[in-house]
């Protein structure tokens, strides 16, 4: 997982976070989501709340849906068959579902399988054997990424280019077509493995701009020498999620079951659970 430059949450959020999640030791696995877009702090918050839930006595461990990416490989193959852009991770469609519903539902029955984990810097999957495995069953498993929950839009709404990448490299728009596709087929079945779902939830689509850019120097600075995404490549790059990210900020606050407001330093400001009523 992609180490954050982020200092951490407050106690009284990991805290509120673990009460949510209503893991029970022995009670069987509960999976609690983080969804939040590019930069929020969702990988930093799921450390923090498994820690809190192992100082707890409960068994729990972290995974993300970035870490069930395509190989580089596979997505070679996509760009080459289907779309050039489905060579980039990120967008729905670039992930192995399958993997991701296996490795939950071998948790949820009391399984311990490997855990996979994904190279950011080096942009493909790493190799099982680096792959961690649970000591034993999981009370809890903390499962955070960029779209959890966010389903899919309209065919009208993707029909017109939001930014400069779909107006210039899908002007047909079948990467947004197919993408949006998967999103509506394949996800939801993943979705449904969460038991509880947070957004982390920003102002604005901008301020993801700036949080992305910081993430970026802090994975360059864990691993010096390596190449990272210059200005201009992390624009296109960000791009990619755009459409799905704006969505996200449109349509999860009614559906999360609770959003956590972050300003811009990602500060979090409170939490307020959805009205069930």
């Amino acid at each position: 997982m992609s180490k954050q430059a982020h200092a951490g949450f407050p106690p009284w959020l990991v805290h509120a976070a673990l009460a949510a999640a209503g893991a029970r030791s022995g009670g069987g696995l509960r999976v609690f989501g983080i969804s939040g877009l590019q930069g929020s702090g969702k990988s930093t918050l799921a450390a923090q709340l498994a820690a809190a839930a192992r100082a707890a006595g409960l068994a729990a461990a972290c995974a993300s849906l970035d870490d069930f990416y395509l190989t580089a490989a596979q997505r070679r193959a996509l760009a080459r068959d289907v779309h050039p852009l489905l060579a980039t991770r990120g967008p729905p469609g670039t992930h192995d579902l399958a993997l991701a519903l296996a490795t939950l539902d071998a948790l949820r029955h009391g399984g311990t399988p490997p855990l996979p984990r994904f190279d950011k810097l080096g942009d493909d999957r790493l190799a099982p054997e680096l792959w961690t495995r649970p000591a034993g069953p999981l009370d809890l498993l903390v499962f955070e990424g960029w779209c959890l929950g966010v389903p899919a839009e309209t065919e009208d709404a993707v029909r017109e280019p939001l930014n400069a990448l779909e107006r210039e490299e899908d002007r047909d728009g079948r990467w947004r077509r197919r993408c949006n596709a998967a999103l509506a087929r394949g996800y939801p079945p993943l979705w449904a493995r969460i038991d509880v779902l947070w957004f982390l939830q920003p102002s604005g689509f901008e301020t993801v701009r700036d949080w992305r850019a910081e993430q970026e120097r802090a994975l360059q600075a864990a691993e010096p020498g390596r190449a990272g995404m210059d200005r201009a490549t992390l624009e296109r790059f960000i791009q990619h999620y755009e459409r799905i990210s704006r969505q996200a900020l449109r349509i999860l606050p009614g559906i999360a079951d609770a959003r956590v407001p972050l300003d811009a330093r990602r500060t979090p400001l409170a939490v307020f659970a959805r009205d069930r009523r």
